[in-house]
């Protein structure tokens, strides 16, 4: 059955790293994340490129919903997936069902070797300062080829914003939000991941690009009688056009999203990089 773990990998890794957090989760709150994770292309070569198409969802909180959520939806991209879900508090580990398992773990990942590991909302509880070492004991615990997707979101998931990393470090930087609630890019602000949500001062490259999407979104209010997508897709295409690497996705969105290489918002001085 898609999503049936290994239960002896499970148990050979000894105590869980990190801390136990609130857990706070919902139902759908991740459904963002999960869209762009479907359709992008190198999350989708990955996983149907590898031998082993093991996902674990690290820290998913006082409900596996979200777990559920995220191994419905990856199986349109390959239906033999396996999803893992890991929680360092004992008490959230819930029997499997649906074809996921839930075990006890942290960022060493329980001793699995996953192609994907997401984890939302976990690092936003920690400091800053330990943010790069969670990152590398994730990293370090990857199959060849692996991605980490970490990230933060508002309890409704109406703003979000993620890293997307490999081994090398981090690759990119996505914010996405519900066109209809938010009312200006920099809104998305306050839930920009742990690695950067401090550095939304002047002076810093993420802070310069939230403020230029403001001016860009501004500038295409002529288009608002169109809808929010369509005013977006317009400031996205101003914010190119004054040279910020905002990517470019040829298909109809039904989220407004802004994606830029990691270098173009990573913090200029000492920090989590």
């Amino acid at each position: 059955m898609a999503g049936r773990a290994q239960p002896d990998r499970l148990t050979r890794s000894g105590k869980p790293v990190g801390e136990i957090t609130r857990g706070t989760t919902g139902i759908n709150r991740l459904r963002r994340s999960d869209r762009w994770l479907v359709h992008d292309d190198l999350v989708r070569a990955r996983l149907r490129e590898s031998p082993d198409p093991l996902v674990v969802d690290l820290g998913y909180g006082a409900s596996p919903v979200t777990t559920l959520e995220l191994a419905q939806r990856l199986r349109r991209v390959r239906h033999d997936v396996r999803v893992v879900g890991l929680e360092i508090d004992p008490d959230r580990v819930v029997p499997g069902r649906d074809g996921v398992v839930f075990a006890r773990g942290g960022f060493e990942l329980a001793g699995l070797r996953p192609v994907l590991v997401r984890a939302f909302n976990v690092l936003r509880q920690y400091p800053e300062q330990a943010v790069p070492q969670a990152w590398a004991t994730i990293l370090d615990g990857l199959a060849p080829g692996g991605l980490l997707v970490e990230g933060t979101c508002d309890e409704l998931g109406r703003r979000c914003a993620w890293v997307l990393l490999d081994r090398s470090g981090p690759r990119s930087l996505t914010l996405a939000w519900d066109p209809f609630t938010v009312e200006r890019p920099s809104d998305v602000a306050e839930r920009l991941p742990k690695a950067l949500i401090h550095r939304n001062i002047p002076g810093e490259p993420v802070h310069e690009l939230l403020t230029a999407a403001d001016r860009a979104w501004a500038r295409a209010a002529s288009l608002a009688p169109y809808g929010p997508r369509v005013r977006w897709r317009e400031a996205a295409k101003l914010l190119r056009e004054d040279g910020f690497p905002i990517r470019h996705y040829r298909r109809r969105l039904r989220d407004c999203v802004l994606s830029v290489p990691w270098d173009a918002v990573a913090p200029k001085v000492s920090g989590a990089r």
